[in-house]
């Protein structure tokens, strides 16, 4: 059987590297999903910076699974030049780095705009953005979240139908889905497989909407293992916790811990290996 490979969001713990990897190697993580270090966004660490996070990881025995990019995360309707520069910073951090993966999202739709009414640019950007990936070996990895053009299934699929490249995927986010009133494998699931590639685990409550650790809440993540497992998916979970309303008491790696944890009970009970 297949094993899937536990990563994690670990600015969660901290912004400090080394208390990162202390917490993750505690519960028997072997990656990480780079979004902040030392106070700096991932795009903004310099080529030093970045070869220290690699020396001091591998000599953690850690790898970096993703390089969390906030591409894509501004309205469709600001200057595009700039998110060409940030992928090709991106880029040079996967290659960095020694990962293939790269998260983006899909442009919020102009102040006062429906996401529907932003299609055609957010479309054109993103197919630009993956046209511009393919020749470097990458792959950019769509988060379904909020507020976005790709915060429905739907529109997901929009997205990656449009685009037809190889170089971007899906990173299904099924705690997001839910804060959108979409069941994650009852209605996107079956319509996204073909172009899931890497999974954030993230659980919400739909009512009240909260995230919650994997499990707990509306996001089907039983069913979405089972699913994974009936493919042999051998990529990565991403632990997301965003556990601030949970465990408002808690502290930072309190939280990041009862998310990992969470996701372990529920592999146990799929009968799922991990690495």
């Amino acid at each position: 059987m297949a094993a899937v490979i536990l990563t994690c969001f670990a600015d969660e713990i901290s912004h400090d590297l080394e208390e990162q990897l202390d917490v993750l190697a505690q519960e028997g993580l072997s990656h990480i999903e780079l979004r902040n270090v030392w106070g700096k966004n991932v795009l903004d660490l310099t080529a030093e910076e970045l070869a220290e996070i690699r020396r001091i990881s591998e000599a953690r025995g850690f790898g970096v699974s993703s390089i969390a990019s906030p591409i894509g995360k501004y309205a469709a309707s600001d200057d595009f030049a700039p998110q060409l520069d940030a992928l090709d910073r991106a880029i040079a951090a996967a290659k960095a780095l020694g990962t293939r993966y790269i998260r983006l999202f899909s442009y919020y739709p102009p102040e006062g705009a429906r996401p529907e009414d932003c299609r055609d640019e957010a479309l054109s950007r993103m197919k630009r953005l993956a046209d511009a990936a393919a020749p470097h070996g990458v792959t950019l990895v769509l988060e379904n979240d909020s507020g976005l053009y790709g915060s429905t299934d739907d529109r997901c699929l929009d997205i990656l139908r449009h685009c037809g490249s190889e170089a971007l995927r899906l990173a299904f986010d099924p705690g997001n889905f839910v804060m959108e009133g979409v069941r994650p494998m009852t209605e996107a699931y079956p319509k996204l497989a073909p172009y899931v590639a890497y999974v954030h685990v993230k659980d919400a409550s739909a009512e009240p909407k909260m995230f919650v650790p994997a499990g707990a809440g509306d996001g089907q993540l039983p069913e979405l293992l089972e699913a994974l497992r009936a493919r042999s998916f051998d990529g990565f979970l991403s632990v997301e916790p965003h556990l601030h309303r949970y465990l408002p008491f808690a502290s930072d790696p309190k939280r990041v811990v009862t998310a990992v944890r969470a996701l372990q009970s529920l592999l146990a009970q799929a009968g799922m290996k991990w690495a």
